[in-house]
């Protein structure tokens, strides 16, 4: 008789993940970051927060993509289209398929100071989430872990036994959140149910992001 002891291994269960990169970024970010500094007061401030507000994290309302200025047009143009984008790369989709549907979305910005922070949650009522990076913010090297997006693994209970065969997975089977460190011009496009969290900010400056929530009926 003969065996065949070759293992065939295929991931499951696997979470889409995208990145796309906005080039040339700088002028768009500037504009983009003069105007949220000028409206980051209590008329833009998001009213019903989902959490318990930090001094050091402002939060805006959910409309910023009714808005008209230019810069957060284009904007707009280059998140919602990633979005859409990385719909027909995740699914079975087409772009003729995807153009039946509306996409609506509920957009807003964060500007975090220092040890400014946001807590895990998710967005159940959206099926496709973004951030994009508009500045950075300083890098501490001694806190490596100042202001990343944390995306945790959606596997609950998967890491309940730890021993040496399940502790030291390849990567792309391992259980352990995705940090990403987001770089100016970067978006990351997820699964809306995935968990999220942003850890403490220690730059010195300032870290702005904007979100999006969208859905397509």
């Amino acid at each position: 008789m003969v065996v065949d002891a070759t293992v065939k291994l295929s991931p499951m269960y696997a979470v889409p993940l995208a990145e796309l990169r906005l080039t040339p970024c700088e002028t768009l970010n500037r504009e983009l970051e003069a105007l949220f500094l000028a409206r980051e007061d209590d008329e833009h401030r998001n009213p019903t927060p989902s959490h318990i507000p930090q001094q050091e994290l402002y939060e805006s309302r959910f409309n910023l993509f009714h808005w008209p200025e230019p810069c957060v047009r284009e904007l707009r143009q280059f998140m919602l289209d990633g979005v859409a984008r990385a719909v027909v790369a995740a699914t079975t989709l087409g772009p003729q398929d995807l153009a039946r549907f509306t996409l609506h979305n509920h957009t807003w910005f964060h500007i975090t100071r220092y040890a400014g922070s946001f807590i895990s949650h998710n967005h159940p009522m959206a099926s496709w989430s973004a951030v994009y990076c508009v500045r950075a913010g300083e890098t501490v090297p001694a806190r490596p872990d100042s202001g990343v997006l944390r995306l945790f693994d959606p596997r609950q209970g998967a890491n309940a036994f730890r021993d040496p065969a399940n502790a030291n997975l390849r990567p792309a089977f391992a259980l352990r959140p995705l940090e990403i460190r987001l770089g100016e011009g970067q978006m990351i496009v997820f699964p809306s149910y995935l968990y999220h969290e942003v850890t403490p900010f220690y730059g010195k400056d300032l870290r702005i992001t904007v979100a999006t929530n969208c859905w397509f009926f």
